[in-house]
């Protein structure tokens, strides 16, 4: 059964930093590709960061370009958001998300990863 558990948010002032991680069950996140997107109360989801899982490639959204790093770590089955310079508007719930191989619908797309399952979310308050 494919489960996906995120953490690592918490509470940090503009310009600081936080990790976050998720830990995948159920599935070798070196199959196709992960996302990783956020979502605030009123507003609509915004996906940040992809990975390519088998070749490594990885893509941002324009707002968080050269402030996050989305990486993963094969052997432990982890996906990892590495955030810097966190600005207010960062705050947000942090979702992992993956498409899920044994179902075939409600996709969302991010930069060619199509993915329909994550997490329980991870929150991240940035003051300023």
């Amino acid at each position: 059964q494919l489960q996906l558990v995120e953490s690592g948010g918490g509470s940090v002032q503009s310009g600081g930093s936080l990790r976050l991680s998720c830990v995948v069950s159920g599935y070798t996140i070196r199959r196709n590709c992960m996302v990783w997107f956020r979502q605030s109360p009123g507003k609509e989801r915004e996906a940040v960061a992809t990975i390519d899982t088998n070749r490594g490639d990885t893509a941002y959204a324009d707002s968080v370009e050269g402030r996050f790093t989305i990486s993963q770590d094969i052997a432990k089955n982890i996906l990892y958001l590495q955030m810097n310079s966190l600005k207010s508007e960062d705050t947000a719930m942090y979702y992992c998300a993956a498409p899920n191989p044994h179902s075939s619908g409600g996709f969302y797309y991010f930069k060619g990863c199509g993915y329909n399952f994550w997490g329980q979310g991870t929150q991240v308050t940035v003051s300023s």
